[in-house]
């Protein structure tokens, strides 16, 4: 586990690496501090990290103005912060959760838990897929996605509009933080359910979800009796 922890309070930033470093042991491969943005997005353009502790309120530099470039990264981010009035927002934005100032080890270590979790705190809340592209960012609203298929450390986003974007986030993260209409049908795709018209059972044991676009998408035959129950009985 590569941590990076934001935050300006040098007594806060001290409680967090000390709760972090408790829940997560020798799991931990680094774990790093910066007091600014500019330092915190200096390091994060130089070094490859699994997760992001950000403080919103920086010495006066807004930790919000950044946060669409970090839920577009590979990284899981969990905000700490006093502003408690933007927790709805961040999580709309895709972070996997928001712990408000003043945290105990409690606090602290239910979030951390959910990086080891298929369920965020995000989910049903995140409205949208923060998506870097020609080096901005754009905004995908969830509405728009029928599946997402794994691409190795990527993922690959198909549309209604039958484009395709890639995410940086893995499978595995984007599950942790989509809405809970999205279900895991097979090893390499997730997909809404709401955008399903079908579920099909082929010879030799093959089975396949149909979208309302056409499109057949397998399933896993561990995947097929569960989901047939829950949404087609």
């Amino acid at each position: 586990m590569k941590i990076l922890i934001i935050e300006d309070e040098l007594m806060i930033a001290r409680r967090s690496i000390r709760m972090t470093k408790q829940f997560f042991g020798e799991a931990i491969h680094s774990l790093q501090h910066c007091d600014s943005l500019s330092d915190g997005l200096d390091f994060i353009s130089k070094n490859e990290i699994d997760l992001l502790l950000l403080d919103l309120n920086l010495n006066g530099e807004n930790g919000f103005d950044i946060l669409e470039n970090m839920v577009a990264l590979p990284f899981h981010t969990i905000i700490i912060s006093a502003y408690k009035d933007k927790a709805i927002t961040a999580f709309e934005y895709g972070v996997l959760d928001f712990v408000p100032k003043p945290f105990n080890e409690a606090r602290l270590h239910q979030a951390l838990e959910r990086i080891e979790t298929k369920q965020g705190e995000a989910k049903n809340q995140l409205k949208y897929l923060a998506i870097q592209k020609k080096g901005r960012q754009i905004l995908i609203d969830i509405d728009q996605i029928v599946f997402i298929k794994g691409a190795r450390i990527y993922t690959e986003v198909f549309l209604k509009n039958q484009k395709k974007e890639i995410h940086n986030k893995s499978l595995d993260r984007l599950e942790q933080l989509l809405p809970a209409s999205f279900e895991r049908i097979h090893k390499s795709y997730l997909v809404d359910m709401n955008q399903v018209s079908e579920i099909l059972a082929a010879s030799g044991g093959k089975y396949a979800l149909v979208t309302k676009d056409g499109e057949q998408l397998p399933v896993s035959r561990s995947k097929y009796k569960s989901l047939k129950e829950k949404w087609f009985a």
